[in-house]
């Protein structure tokens, strides 16, 4: 490693699918209510996500790591979008019974 680089430097990218903001700001262009510009979606630190979910720190990096739960990685640590967290529960949720 050369001095000066971050060894997790690269990680952002792999969290954030290619194009996801450019394609959020194309979304606000169309006036709706519902869409978001990136200046307003709303980040949640690792902790506040485990406690939405229940789980515990290390799930949620497990999630963000493995690529089922989009990221955007701001110093050394993640930032999950609010939305991202509530869609990733409503997708995981099956019928039991």
């Amino acid at each position: 490693m050369r001095v000066g680089t971050a060894r997790w430097g690269s990680l952002a990218a792999r969290h954030v699918p290619k194009g996801a903001w450019e394609m959020q700001a194309k979304k606000s262009e169309t006036n709706s209510p519902t869409t978001a510009t990136v200046g307003q979606v709303q980040f949640m630190t690792v902790a506040e996500v485990a406690k939405l979910m229940r789980v515990s720190k290390m799930t949620v990096y497990r999630l963000v790591h493995s690529g089922e739960l989009p990221a955007v990685r701001v110093g050394k640590s993640f930032r999950v979008p609010e939305k991202a967290a509530h869609e990733y529960l409503r997708n995981a949720y099956f019928d039991a019974g």
